[in-house]
């Protein structure tokens, strides 16, 4: 396995597997190409004539470098108590590109990543590990530091955790969930409060993160009422709604003079809206490098 044209011919066959743990662990699309790029690096350095299996070694090193890297963010959390929305998986056609359809197997919406980026770090990694990449528990193991038997019990109390603060499913049909956000949008233009509550399920939940620039935009909003009411302060005429897919489901990038400002993703059950996150942080935003067309 001294070759280098295996190396790389080995690991890019395992690049795109590996960003989509690396971002159901981390919910941040540059952590988790930086923690890739971090396997690559150390796969160059390292004796590879000990590896037995380079898929393997991979995941181990992605897995234990996006755990450094959870923990480091639970420190610096304790400074930042701001609103936080995972990276989104935006697509501005009507397709998805294989990378990102690898991104988004499983059904790994905004929401579930909302959810998992509550789970504490070994939680988050058991979890993923065992219950979207099939991995048994006896390599998962080595990875937290823990035994089997622990790594079962972190993977099934943050099993718990997933289940207890689940959203419902979308709706199936993208083309009905457009419409209901394109209903939300149009009514939020008229500035008719009745037309958006109608579109709103009772119990929507909007998370808003602008970014640590902006602690004080960042917020959680609960309520159909709340939520219109919000929809109508912030509509801006001179914004343009491009319809996109975010994390599969139907959303939008909203720019202005042909900048984005914020990716909304919307779920949609029972044709109505249950929930909104909206990442304005301009600095992430910009990381996405998203394409807008003229």
């Amino acid at each position: 396995m001294t070759d280098p044209t295996g190396l790389t011919e080995g690991f890019e066959r395992n690049r795109v597997r590996l960003r989509a743990v690396a971002y159901r662990m981390l919910g941040s699309l540059a952590e988790a190409d930086d923690a890739v790029q971090e396997a690559w690096l150390r796969l160059s350095r390292s004796d590879t004539d000990e590896i037995k299996s380079l898929d393997a070694w991979l995941t181990t090193v992605v897995v234990r470098v996006c755990l450094n890297m959870l923990r480091s963010r639970s420190a610096r959390r304790e400074d930042f108590m701001g609103v936080r929305v995972p990276d989104p998986v935006v697509s501005l056609t009507n397709g998805t590109n294989p990378e990102d359809a690898a991104l988004l197997a499983d059904s790994v919406g905004l929401a579930l990543q909302v959810v998992l980026d509550t789970l504490a770090p070994a939680e988050r990694l058991a979890f993923v590990l065992h219950d979207m990449f099939d991995l048994p528990f006896d390599e998962i193991a080595p990875m937290v530091g823990r035994s089997p038997a622990t790594a079962r019990q972190l993977a099934s109390r943050a099993r718990r955790r997933v289940r207890g603060n689940e959203v419902p499913a979308p709706d199936p049909d993208l083309t009905q969930q457009r419409a209901v956000v394109d209903a939300f949008f149009a009514a939020a233009r008229r500035g008719e409060l009745g037309a958006l509550v109608a579109v709103l399920d009772p119990d929507v939940v909007l998370r808003a993160d602008e970014g640590p620039a902006r602690p004080d935009a960042s917020v959680v909003v609960h309520g159909a009422t709340a939520v219109a009411a919000r929809a109508i302060m912030f509509e801006r005429p001179s914004a343009r709604v491009l319809p996109a897919l975010v994390n599969g489901a139907a959303g939008v990038v909203v720019t202005v003079a042909g900048k984005p400002v914020s990716v909304m993703g919307f779920i949609v059950s029972r044709g109505r809206i249950v929930q909104i996150d909206v990442m304005g942080d301009p600095e992430r935003l910009d990381r996405l490098e998203l394409a807008i067309p003229g």
